[in-house]
């Protein structure tokens, strides 16, 4: 946690106010030492009464903080506000306790956009369903590129609270931000902000398409200079419309096509500008070439766009964001190249955790051996096997919920050979990738975009992206 001091006005906000922070955990305990730095009455309240969470109360006990561990759902007396963990049901009995008693409820997000320093640096925002990281990631480099003082933070990297309360000075920063985190940030107010796409995640959570879309819009709310939407996907730009922004902020779409004004995109090969540019009506400034974006799928050729696009916004010369984009590189399991063998090649992109994402995937390669499966989270994959059912060579399908994705290539592509492995402990992806090579023919490749989440069979998509490479190079040695 950044040592850096707090304004008096802010401290003098926090003095002996009695605030219940709702979680422990990465976003937790930081929330919960620097609202006790600040001179607040702190309870943290969990929902787990493990050896970690038992390991965190005693440190924070330490400080001089109360714990309260198995009993996440009361609300402590006299509580004035609270700060929550982001991944928190808005439906818990705590949150509905707390507006019946007329408590606020504020995120990690929300605290730091608040305890931000007078002259604090502007925040570029990114969310959407899939490609967050990447975007922010990218923008970030072009930020760097131009010489500007930046950090990815948020969701990804450096925490909000770190990088507002630390002595690390910046210019801008490029911050990531999940649905959860938007919905408990009610008063963020971004200089420029991106939705990159949506599509139906976490509904458990929001409890609609509606819900979770609406969260996903808060970040347009109060833009000063650009809302950046996707212009293939129109309930992106639907948010634009309904956000209430700054006068003289701009709609700014990106697009894999030709872009009209006031649009970035792609034309013969060129990323190109027609949003920043002296007259966008006759005029277009080339930004990079596809070739200087890692890798070169379309969905991550979009990615690239957004980021150019907020950079841009920003005021970023086009020089720095081909020298960004060249410079990235991709994080692991993120459309992953491992090895060829006997002609096929072998993708990891374990990070496709539910099917807009596989969807982008598989959208990437003319033929595919496809290993999917893991945990469903709710989602229906009918619409992923119709759009991706012509370039399927064949499927092999893993974890707790594969039979919902055998059954949608039953009814969308009955004649995609599929191989359903029962076994659920993580010696299966050995036997997945010895079974897609025996589909696989040469110029295909075997990708692992799996749709679902991870954890039926590993600890994380990073440990099941890890035993797909070990897999393949098994195959190979």
């Amino acid at each position: 946690m950044g040592s850096g001091k707090v304004t008096s006005s802010v401290t003098r906000d926090f003095q002996g106010k009695r605030i219940t922070v709702a979680g422990l955990g990465v976003s937790g305990v930081p929330a919960a030492k620097v609202l006790h730095r600040l001179g607040a009455s702190v309870t943290v309240v969990n929902d787990g009464d493990d050896d970690r969470a038992r390991e965190q109360a005693a440190a924070l006990e330490t400080l001089g903080v109360t714990v309260r561990l198995g009993d996440g759902d009361t609300l402590p007396e006299g509580t004035e506000l609270i700060v929550t963990a982001p991944g928190w049901k808005p439906d818990k009995p705590l949150f509905a306790a707390a507006e019946a008693a007329g408590v606020p409820v504020w995120g990690d997000v929300e605290l730091a956009w608040r305890l931000r320093k007078p002259d604090a640096a502007p925040w570029l925002a990114v969310t959407g369903t899939n490609g967050k990281t990447s975007t922010v990631q990218m923008l970030a480099a072009i930020l760097k590129a131009a010489g500007l003082r930046t950090a990815a933070v948020g969701n990804i990297g450096v925490s909000l609270l770190d990088a507002v309360l630390g002595e690390e000075e910046y210019d801008v920063l490029a911050v990531e931000l999940s649905s959860y985190q938007l919905h408990w940030a009610p008063s963020l107010r971004a200089h420029s902000a991106a939705v990159l796409n949506l599509a139906p995640d976490h509904l458990d959570w929001h409890g609609s398409m509606e819900a979770y879309a609406a969260d996903k819009g808060r970040i347009y709310e109060g833009n000063r200079v650009a809302c950046v939407y996707n212009v293939a996907d129109k309930a992106t730009e639907d948010l634009v419309r309904e956000a209430d922004v700054e006068e003289g902020c701009r709609a700014i779409g990106f697009t894999l096509g030709t872009p009209g004004p006031s649009q970035l995109g792609v034309v013969d090969d060129l990323l190109v500008d027609r949003a920043f540019v002296a007259d966008r009506y006759k005029n277009a400034q080339e930004l990079a070439q596809v070739s200087d974006v890692r890798p070169p799928a379309p969905h991550n050729i979009a990615n690239a766009l957004a980021a150019a696009a907020l950079a841009r916004a920003f005021g970023v010369p086009a020089a720095a964001v081909r020298e960004g984009l060249r410079s990235f590189t991709p994080d692991a399991h993120r459309i992953a190249h491992v090895a060829d063998i006997d002609g096929v090649s072998y993708v990891d992109d374990s990070k496709a955790t539910n099917t807009h994402a596989a969807e982008a995937s598989l959208a990437a390669y003319e033929k595919i051996v496809w290993i999917a499966g893991g945990l469903a989270k709710g989602a229906t994959f009918d619409e992923l096997v119709a759009k991706s059912a012509e370039r399927l060579r064949g499927a092999v399908l893993i974890g707790a919920d594969r039979s919902l994705i055998r059954e949608a290539l039953a009814r969308h592509a009955p004649e995609v050979p599929v191989v359903d492995l029962e076994r659920t402990d993580t010696g299966a992806m050995l036997q997945a990738v010895q079974e897609a090579k025996r589909l696989a023919r040469p110029g295909d490749t075997v990708l692992l975009a799996p749709a679902c989440a991870s954890m039926d069979m590993f600890a994380n998509y990073n440990r099941r992206g890890e035993a797909f490479a070990q897999a393949v190079r098994e195959l190979g040695a």
